[in-house]
């Protein structure tokens, strides 16, 4: 395979992993990391910086959409990144020094445990007759566009959300993911947040979780112009895609989508860390 063909060939993979990324608020990291390792042989951390490249890309083409829709609460993007960010630092630090088959396992457990939490069913619009004092105070709760109109929502469990979060930013600046998927179910199962809220949300807040760590790489040589840039674009191209679908899709299978994928990346990725092949 020559250079041309592997740009090209990455570009095409980012470009679906973007999309998918931006359809279920994952970041498309979670779907570049295991396909540039597995499948095109990256070594783990160039992989990670070039993810971690990846998604401000899918932020940033994915956010603005979902603002304009009314969808993503602001707000609460602001608060949670605070902890996200610190988090995404001290996790930048620490995968300098964690073995390469350590990480893939480590994403793989993450992965496996993302999949059974996001298949739990939960409907959608839920019976918000009372609100965290917290989110009061900070003014957290708001409403978001349905076919009916408006629909109001309370958000629940602040301070524990707030301490995933940071574990949700290591997780970035360890596996360079954007932690969509902790964010998401952060979101959505612990704070109680509609799901459509909670994966646009998460797009709106892994930007500046990624721009965090991803300097931490950058000063380390991790992060590759010729490998990034082709990701980058793909991804930039796939989540605005993906966020003019989302609009108009299912919760229940954005939900199918988000489980199935992370569950097959999940099995090969600590498959390929236990037999030493990462």
């Amino acid at each position: 395979m020559n250079v041309l063909e592997f740009t090209l060939l990455v570009g095409f993979s980012s470009l679906t992993a973007g999309f998918l990324g931006a359809l279920t608020g994952l970041g498309g990291g979670v779907v570049l990391v295991p396909l540039l390792t597995l499948v095109f042989g990256v070594d783990i951390r160039y992989a990670i910086g070039a993810s971690l490249v990846s998604v401000i890309a899918t932020s940033s083409g994915a956010a603005s959409a979902y603002v304009k829709e009314g969808y993503t609460n602001l707000r609460l993007g602001m608060f949670l990144e605070v902890a996200t960010t610190f988090g995404a630092i001290a996790g930048a630090s620490i995968a300098a020094y964690t073995p390469t088959r350590v990480l893939a396992v480590v994403f793989g457990i993450v992965l496996l445990y993302s999949s059974y939490l996001s298949h739990q069913p939960r409907s959608e619009h839920l019976n918000n007759t009372s609100s965290d004092p917290l989110a009061t105070r900070l003014k957290l709760n708001s409403t978001y566009p349905t076919p009916e109109g408006e629909q109001p929502y309370n958000v629940h469990s602040v301070p524990p959300g707030f301490g995933l979060m940071f574990v949700a930013g290591v997780l970035s600046g360890l596996l360079g993911i954007g932690s969509g998927a902790l964010k998401v179910l952060a979101m959505d199962q612990l704070m109680r947040i509609p799901f459509k809220v909670s994966t646009t949300t998460s797009n709106f807040m892994i930007g500046v979780t990624a721009a965090a760590s991803a300097g931490v790489y950058l000063k380390r040589g991790y992060i590759d112009p010729g490998l990034a840039m082709p990701v980058m674009l793909g991804v930039l191209f796939g989540a605005l895609l993906g966020a003019k679908v989302l609009v108009r899709a299912r919760v229940e299978v954005l939900r199918t989508i988000f489980s199935l994928v992370i569950l097959a990346l999940a099995i090969q990725m600590i498959y390929n860390g236990i037999i030493g092949r990462i």
